[in-house]
């Protein structure tokens, strides 16, 4: 869900990034803002100097990158903007430089979620005409991602999916479907053991557990035009096989407290059979001295209701503000940090997931990064969380409602009711 850093050392590093990505924070809703069109047709020519803006680089890929650009463009070198590692306050930095217009925010890193919000308030330029990203080399829910109706607004550049962690000594192969993962909890309980975990604290994670559970028994948050869709018999499967799961046992007391971190150290221990997170558990689970799980570790595709689960879509994109002087120079740049050079770089050095479909069949990489091709299978069955303008608010409703509904606090068709009535109200500017 957030900027994933999943294979190297520096994968601690990457788990706050991971755990706070698309929080949302301020901005709520809005419409495209004054003269963005005028704006959108201003600079298209420009060269020279542009500013980059990105959250903290915790894994030192962004710098080297930079400094390559600058010695090959030394009339139209990058200067790094970092921002803090608090995906809440990246996005509300971007906000206030953009309502400000301020054309020294060239290009910025985007989270998934705030494409659409961005988009629509006219704030990033459309990747179109002169401006347009050739993306048929990239995994397609990636584009998807980067696009509001219709038209793509930024440049994938590294995304992300869940995985499912197993114990394959417990379990040699790996469940397909949600009822074949629960039919294995009594191989949990005659080992003392909890069956399974996810992330269902009330924060962001819980919006991307909620969706992928919705989405992989064929429901939706919201329909292709943007509108909730939780009065729905699938949206009440999908929600009710959490509820049942959790009053069951099969997911454990403990796990309506977890966040990426705990459930990962519970798995790590010993505690669970089976662990719904990111691509970073790999390195952790293997390398660290304390993991019980370091020579049993299984991955699969996360399980639905009749085959391969919907994971949330995570992710950053590359956008261009429609304010830049010099959008030559940005689309150039934007192009550079998506070709296969450095998308390789991205992954082996920063341990951040490419956007580029051969990468995930390059041999060379995959024996580096052995969990590849399950992610692959990840990130093209994967769902982008709702795509709206009003996502902040949307993602709380999401939130505040299943939690209630996994605690057993509201039943599974009060909690979709209430769910849809508040996006309902977000999405009217309420």
């Amino acid at each position: 869900m957030k900027t994933p850093k999943f294979l190297l050392p520096v994968a601690t590093a990457g788990v706050l990034a991971l755990t706070l990505s698309a929080c949302g924070g301020g901005g709520g809703g809005g419409t495209t803002g004054g003269n963005a069109g005028g704006d959108a047709a201003q600079g298209l020519e420009g060269r020279g100097p542009i500013t980059y803006v990105q959250g903290k680089d915790n894994s030192n890929v962004v710098r080297p990158l930079i400094e390559k650009w600058n010695a090959a463009h030394p009339n139209e070198k990058v200067t790094f903007k970092e921002q803090t590692d608090q995906a809440d306050q990246q996005h509300d930095d971007l906000v206030q430089n953009y309502q400000a217009k301020n054309a020294n925010y060239d290009v910025a890193s985007v989270d998934v979620v705030w494409t659409a919000e961005f988009a629509a308030k006219g704030w990033l330029q459309p990747l179109k005409d002169k401006m347009a990203l050739d993306t048929a080399a990239m995994l397609k829910p990636t584009v998807d991602s980067a696009s509001y109706k219709g038209t793509l607004y930024a440049a994938p550049v590294s995304s992300d999916g869940g995985i499912l962690y197993y114990r394959k000594d417990l379990v040699p192969t790996a469940p397909k479907t949600w009822d074949e993962m629960m039919g294995m909890c009594s191989v949990a309980k005659a080992n003392n053991m909890g069956c399974f975990a996810g992330q269902y604290a009330k924060y962001e994670g819980l919006t991307v557990n909620a969706s992928e559970a919705i989405n992989s028994f064929d429901g939706s948050v919201l329909d292709k035009d943007g509108k909730p869709s939780l009065n729905s018999p699938a949206a009440k499967e999908g929600l009710s096989a959490l509820a049942k799961a959790y009053a069951d046992g099969n997911i454990p007391k403990e796990g309506i407290t977890f966040q990426e971190e705990q459930g990962r150290q519970a798995f790590q221990d010993g505690k669970l059979l089976f662990h719904r997170n990111w691509p970073y558990l790999y390195n952790l689970a293997t390398t660290e001295g304390s993991s019980k799980v370091k020579d049993v570790l299984g991955m699969a595709a996360l399980p639905g209701k009749s085959g391969p689960g919907a994971s949330s879509l995570g992710g950053h994109s590359a956008a261009i503000s429609v304010y830049s002087k010099n959008k030559a120079t940005a689309l150039d740049f934007v192009k550079f940090l998506v070709n296969e050079e450095n998308q390789k770089f991205f992954a082996t050095q920063g341990s951040l997931a490419p956007v580029l479909t051969s990468l995930y069949g390059d041999q060379a990489l995959v024996a580096k990064l052995p969990y590849l091709p399950v992610l692959k299978t990840s990130i093209e069955n994967a769902v982008p969380r709702p795509v709206t303008p009003f996502y902040p608010a949307v993602t709380k409703a999401i939130q505040e409602n299943a939690y209630a509904a996994i605690k057993g606090e509201k039943t599974v068709d009060a909690a979709l009711s209430d769910m849809q009535k508040s996006i309902e109200s977000a999405s009217a500017g309420q």
